[in-house]
């Protein structure tokens, strides 16, 4: 245990420098950031995410869009608690039986103009769990879909894209 001890004592801290990002993740980020602009008259997008039963990968890689990696907070993008607050509805996972009814409320309550995006290949036609019982289906079977983002799960990069893709759409 001693030699143990001692070896991690005289090695020191080993890391590696934090990977640049990517140059295209910034500039998207700023073709957001002036979309929310033009669109929302300089306030920031408010994204309420529902998960209608995904395996959680989703919920996994929107996290990482908070983290100090990605940090979209910087370019005017938050998650807020609320859809009467919010401008954006992410839904990931198949929608079950259980969730239909949550999700079509929590559409119901969100402010016009409202912008709906499918997350991840469950969200956009049912996934591996198409046909199941406890399954209504995707995304678009319950609440009308704006914009649809594959991957199981897509990454951080793919949503940030998605969301340019949809508020685009949106202002025209």
């Amino acid at each position: 245990m001693w030699k143990l001890l001692s070896k991690i004592i005289t090695t020191g801290t080993v890391t590696e420098p934090a990977p640049a990002l990517e140059a295209d993740f910034q500039i998207v980020g700023e073709n957001i950031r002036n979309a929310v602009h033009t669109l929302y008259g300089g306030r920031s997008l408010r994204i309420r995410h529902v998960d209608a039963g995904s395996t959680n990968g989703e919920e996994y890689e929107l996290t990482a869009l908070g983290n100090a990696y990605y940090d979209i907070e910087r370019f005017g993008i938050s998650f807020v608690a609320s859809p009467r607050h919010a401008d954006v509805l992410t839904v990931s996972g198949p929608v079950t039986r259980n969730m239909e009814h949550a999700l079509r409320t929590a559409y119901e309550m969100m402010p016009e103009p409202r912008i709906v995006v499918a997350l991840g290949d469950g969200a956009i036609d049912g996934g591996i769990w198409k046909g199941s019982y406890a399954v209504v289906g995707g995304v678009r079977d319950v609440i009308p879909v704006d914009i649809e983002i594959p991957g199981d799960p897509p990454s951080p990069f793919d949503v940030l894209r998605g969301l340019l893709s949809a508020i685009a759409a949106a202002r025209s």
